[in-house]
């Protein structure tokens, strides 16, 4: 590492160069070909899947996707002549608009509106599916939709066109997030502007080279269109920490009397060690999301660790370039003043953290208990937590999709905006007839509130009816419904050729979430199994790899129980702005694991490499655990501090998967930083004394041999000082 770090030190404006070209080449590239993002979600050999499948077989006009425009009668009816002219005005307005195909108006035979008359709906057909259709296509059908809004009727839009061209806030939380890191390294580094700036240049490189490869990657794997943002959000949180122990390296080297190319080899062959095992953990955790075998999950894996791998590239080489442009401008002046007058500065580590070091020495247990006790409760209501996708019952109550959901609810029922699909493949009249009194007995099942009458396919082959429950799409009673429905299928396939399938996406978001809950402890266990076998290969040691991958799990169980508390039980409903209660999204745990994974390994690995190299010198296990917390506290908290200021600057976004992110983020990564390797790794290391270092002889034989830092760096020997004095900071 030293001999790649002095080369990228000496050749910075060649690295500088090459980073420009990739990112400039890399975002022509990604404009010129365009993104094709891919939202589906479905999962194959599911139910919703092969319903999904015959409908496409067999009814090839509705190929494309429907969105819903809702009107409502502000005075009187929809049936009253002003009311009527207004809105079938507007409906020939959008019949004529791009890649609308057809419109069903609510005056039409058959067409909805409620039985007060004050609500109607209009479906309009498009001739593509929802990623397909242009944002500007569906921004105009929007508003041309909505200029009939007035004083006579109210019209809201909704369908996964335009929920996917309703404008989020990622952006503005994108901005925030950056600010708030950047005033937290300003404070960290002691006021120095330049030093608080190249963790961001660094990750904001790195972040916009990745975006452009996921646009092109979007023609070779199904991509999400939320992806980019969810590797937004992870990469510039880990890409700041990384820079910043990097950062935070050099700067005490310069301190100490190096020269600008001596500081930053000894920051890259030291943390810059650490930022590479904790990055590819992080990669290597987020590849094993191929481990559920769940399609659509393999766009994100793929994704998020390509631009989290980026970001550890430009801290192991575009960061030691910029170092080498400013030299020693990245102390303050002042700083820079008193080493050409007074020579060698030596950084004293906080008297604060040696102070709580020493007393968690002499009484781990009682915080011990008092930590696990706070983590219990914050983790308590996982153990009721559901998991589903989101729909826009949970937008923002001022977005045009959560009105629209809320009036179809209000005028036809809840179960109106989460139909079901009963779908039949039939091949004789016996089929016709069994599919038919299936249906029938449907309608006395708990919990539909009723059935469409069924649709013929043009060739003969296939039926559908619509099933209405009478709870909404998230509701836990809806997928009740959905499991007594196709409880009852095989009795009605039974002695014949006829098959039913019970589809449309609440069907189709329930099964996804059931295959993926079902995988997640697998995944887990691969994990948690890596991060043991890591922390073993690296410190030698039996327990603490076992009590890491406890408390890995403990800062996971916070996440969940923070994210079902607000939005599963509403707790947080009033504060946070969503619409109403949801239950946490499918594919966030799985992520979530993922990443806190990397991250608890990487600030374990920081913490425990200075206790190692103590305990490897002097053999006090005491005095290791004290003088590893005192000299990484402050590092520790400043970088977490930052990450859970990027995530928490996502719960302004608005979108409810963008919340819970970085709700879950900001709780877990403050439990781990601030109470786990704060209070209870110490605390449970002091207790277990020797111990924390036992390895079997014939153990440590078979094991490679990985140091994060190089014998020949290992900081110089301290001799033990009284509880008022400060010990050197490395």
């Amino acid at each position: 590492m030293a001999s790649f770090a002095r080369w990228c030190f000496v050749h910075r404006k060649a690295v500088l160069a090459v980073w420009l070209i990739a990112l400039i080449g890399l975002f022509a590239i990604g404009q010129l070909v365009k993104a094709t993002y891919n939202n589906n979600d479905s999962l194959p050999g599911t139910d919703s899947t092969k319903a999904a499948q015959v409908l496409a077989t067999n009814f090839p006009a509705q190929a494309g996707d429907s969105e819903q425009i809702v009107v409502q009668a502000k005075q009187g009816t929809l049936r009253s002549p002003a009311a009527q002219t207004a809105v079938t005005s507007m409906l020939v307005r959008v019949t004529h608009l791009p890649h609308v195909t057809s419109v069903i108006s609510p005056y039409a035979p058959g067409g909805q509106i409620s039985k007060d008359g004050t609500i109607g709906l209009a479906t309009v057909n498009l001739d593509e599916q929802a990623s397909a259709v242009p944002a500007s296509a569906v921004t105009t059908l929007v508003s041309t939709a909505q200029s009939a809004d007035s004083s006579l009727l109210n019209v809201q839009l909704g369908g996964a066109a335009v929920e996917a061209a309703v404008p989020g806030g990622e952006s503005t939380s994108l901005i925030l997030g950056i600010v708030l890191a950047l005033v937290v390294l300003f404070i960290a580094f002691r006021r120095s502007v330049l030093a608080a700036l190249l963790p961001l240049i660094s990750a904001l490189v790195a972040i916009g080279a990745g975006v452009s490869v996921i646009n092109i990657l979007t023609h070779a794997i199904a991509v999400a269109s939320w992806v980019p943002y969810v590797a937004i959000i992870v990469s510039l949180g880990v890409g700041v920490d990384y820079a910043l122990f990097v950062v935070s390296r050099h700067r005490n080297g310069l301190l100490a009397g190096q020269s600008p190319e001596d500081a930053a080899v000894t920051a890259l062959n030291t943390s810059g060690r650490a930022v590479l095992l904790a990055g590819l953990t992080v990669c290597v955790a987020l590849l094993g999301l191929f481990a559920l075998q769940i399609s659509s999950l393999y766009g994100v894996a793929v994704c998020v660790s390509l631009v989290v791998g980026l970001t550890m590239a430009a801290s192991l080489t575009l960061l030691p370039a910029m170092l080498g442009f400013l030299g020693r401008k990245v102390l303050r002046r002042n700083e820079r003043s008193k080493l050409a007058a007074q020579g060698r500065q030596v950084e004293q580590a906080g008297g604060f953290w040696l102070r709580w070091a020493e007393g968690l020495g002499r009484r781990p247990l009682i915080p011990a208990i008092l930590a696990l006790a706070v983590i219990a409760i914050l983790a308590l209501p996982v153990l009721s937590m559901r998991s589903g996708l989101d729909d826009a019952s949970t937008d923002p109550t001022s977005a045009t999709t959560y009105q629209a959901y809320q009036l179809l609810a209000k005028g036809f029922g809840p179960g109106f905006n989460g139909p079901l699909d009963v779908v039949g493949q039939v091949n004789s009249p016996a089929d016709h007839a069994r599919f038919a009194s299936f249906l029938a007995s449907a309608r006395s099942v708990p919990g539909v509130a009723g059935i469409t009458p069924t649709q013929l396919s043009p060739n003969g082959k296939a039926e559908v009816a619509e099933v209405f429950p009478t709870t909404g799409p998230q509701d836990a009673a809806t997928t009740t419904l959905i499991d007594r429905l196709r409880a009852d299928v095989p009795q009605a396939e039974a002695g014949s050729t006829l098959a039913i399938h019970i589809g449309g996406d609440t069907a189709a978001n329930s099964d996804y979430s059931q295959v993926l809950s079902s995988k997640l402890p697998q995944f887990l266990a691969v994990v948690i199994g890596l991060a043991f076998l890591l922390l073993l290969v690296v410190f030698r040691s039996l327990l603490i790899p076992l009590v890491a991958s406890i408390l890995n799990l403990l800062s996971f169980g916070v996440a969940l129980g923070v994210m079902t508390a607000a939005f599963q039980f509403g707790w947080g409903k009033s504060l946070l702005g969503f619409g109403t209660t949801a239950p946490i999204e499918a594919w966030i745990p799985a992520l979530m694991f993922a990443v806190l994974f990397g991250l608890s390994t990487d600030y374990e690995v920081f913490l425990i490499s200075r206790m190692h190299e103590e305990w490897t010198l002097t053999g006090d296990n005491k005095r290791a655990v004290i003088r590893g917390q005192a000299e990484t506290g402050r590092v520790i908290t400043a970088a977490s501090l930052i990450m859970i200021l990027v995530f928490a600057a996502f719960i302004l976004t608005g979108q409810v998967a963008d919340m819970q992110i970085g709700l879950g983020f900001a709780a877990a990564i403050f439990v781990d930083a601030f109470i786990i390797r704060t209070v209870l790794v110490p605390a449970a290391m002091h207790m277990l004394g020797r111990a924390n270092w036992w390895l079997p002889v014939w153990l440590d034989r078979l094991l490679p041999r990985f140091h994060v830092e190089p014998a020949d760096l290992r900081p110089v020997r301290i001799e033990p000082q009284p509880a008022t004095s400060a010990t050197r900071h490395v």
